[in-house]
């Protein structure tokens, strides 16, 4: 493979009913210190279907260059015709590294592009790195989280990973900055087209994504049963936060999945984050551990969880979370 022709460094961005993921964004933001590195541009490929005014955006947000795929067949996400506009703009404009958000698009997405490209694909990075000879440096838990590994993909292009939404920090904005817009228009195969969407159905939780919290409060198998998550939650209320949970809670049926912080939940990175009753075990940490403030109950003074946090407190969660309620209802009140 001559690896030359290969440049620039790309990025998926994720629309859902036209709305960028906020997951796109925080890659564009690591996509430009990896393409100053290596002295390329950041490249855009933005699919979707009445989405060509966003393109602006992209570019404040850190690309040099938007790949408008804007067609019908990609107003809603499908497989097949987005991989096939996907790949179609892989071969055409050949990147040399290609991100992807690790959601539940970007893990059915990222697969189906390395496959069809003939080239690896790192999933659920945590760090990207160039090294000393320009190759991208991907950086993941392994064993259980147990060991971070970091792969490289020497002999193909291009190299592609998948992250985890909030890993990555957003660059700031960067008002009526200049760069370069491109349309696309992908050739379809519709006789592979076999899956059609008959209806959505959006359930309102009425919640916020815990990835979008300011203040997180989380509770793991020192909180107990429901009884002491809905202590959590008038905590929560006092606060205006948000409840999440360790992997205990969720496989206990406490919370749903959607609110699990860790390896196998999701990654946060809130300005105050609560631990209550979680002992710290190193797939919580690697979902938490990049909160700006972190306080952490657990009874025993031992727990790993201290290690990470700003302020510790020894002690019973049952009798320490009724009591801050408390008072904090009464302070915010003055």
């Amino acid at each position: 493979m001559d690896k030359s022709i290969y440049k620039n460094v790309c990025v998926f961005i994720e629309q859902r009913d036209g709305n960028i993921q906020p997951v796109a964004l925080e890659l564009l933001g690591k996509a430009k210190q990896l393409a100053d590195e290596l002295n390329e541009k950041v490249v855009a490929l933005f699919p979707g279907h009445n989405i060509s005014n966003q393109a602006q955006m992209l570019i404040e947000y850190g690309a040099d260059e938007v790949i408008c795929i804007d067609e019908p067949e990609l107003k809603d996400y499908l497989t097949e015709q987005y991989s096939q506009a996907m790949d179609q703009a892989i071969q055409k404009f050949k990147p040399s590294i290609v991100l992807i958000g690790a959601t539940t698009i970007g893990r059915d997405l990222g697969p189906r592009l390395s496959a069809r490209a003939a080239t690896g694909l790192t999933a659920d990075c945590t760090r990207l790195e160039i090294s000393e000879e320009k190759e991208l440096m991907m950086t993941r838990p392994a064993f259980g989280g147990n060991l971070m590994a970091t792969i490289m993909c020497t002999d193909h292009r291009p190299q592609m990973s998948t992250v985890r939404p909030g890993v990555m920090q957003k660059a700031d904005r960067q008002m009526g900055k200049k760069g370069n817009i491109v349309n696309f228009k992908p050739v379809f195969d519709a006789s592979k087209f076999k899956v059609r969407i008959l209806k959505n159905v959006k359930e309102d939780k009425g919640k916020v994504d815990i990835t979008e919290a300011k203040i997180l409060i989380s509770g793991g198998r020192g909180v107990g049963n429901q009884e002491g998550f809905d202590k959590l939650q008038s905590l929560a209320k006092v606060l205006n936060a948000q409840v999440s949970a360790s992997r205990a809670v969720v496989d206990a049926g406490i919370l749903t999945h959607e609110r699990q912080v860790g390896q196998t939940g999701k990654t946060v990175r809130p300005d105050l984050y609560f631990a209550f009753g979680i002992s710290g075990a190193i797939q919580h940490l690697a979902g938490m551990e990049e909160s700006d403030f972190i306080i952490a109950v657990n009874k025993d003074k031992f727990a790993p969880i201290f290690d990470v946090s700003d302020i510790g407190i020894v002690g019973d969660v049952a009798q320490i979370i009724p009591l801050l309620t408390d008072r904090l209802s009464k302070e915010l009140v003055k």
